[in-house]
């Protein structure tokens, strides 16, 4: 992987309408972004079940995060990055 630049930290989060949420990000840039594709595995069950849950989310340390411990790397949210569970690990990418 190419290398990403700078790294950045979310300053504002606003959930929207089912799993978009609006972020500012410390540079003053914003965008909206679909998590639906970033809330998998059983640390997101809530999050996904619950749109209560959902709107819980708050910043830490520049990232965005729930109660139970679930959070999203601010800098693939950034630079529209794959979801970890989408990418293929290389040393298994000729076996299906």
């Amino acid at each position: 992987m190419d290398s990403l630049g700078r790294l950045v930290r979310v300053r504002k989060a606003i959930p929207l309408e089912a799993y978009n949420i609006r972020l500012e990000f410390e540079d003053g840039s914003a965008k909206e972004v679909d998590l639906e594709p970033f809330l998998h595995g059983p640390i997101f069950d809530p999050v996904r079940k619950d749109p209560d849950f959902f709107r819980q989310v708050k910043i830490e340390g520049g990232t965005i995060v729930w109660p139970n411990g679930a959070d999203i790397d601010p800098d693939v949210l950034y630079y529209g990055l794959k979801p970890a569970w989408m990418e293929k690990p290389e040393h298994i990418e000729g076996l299906q």
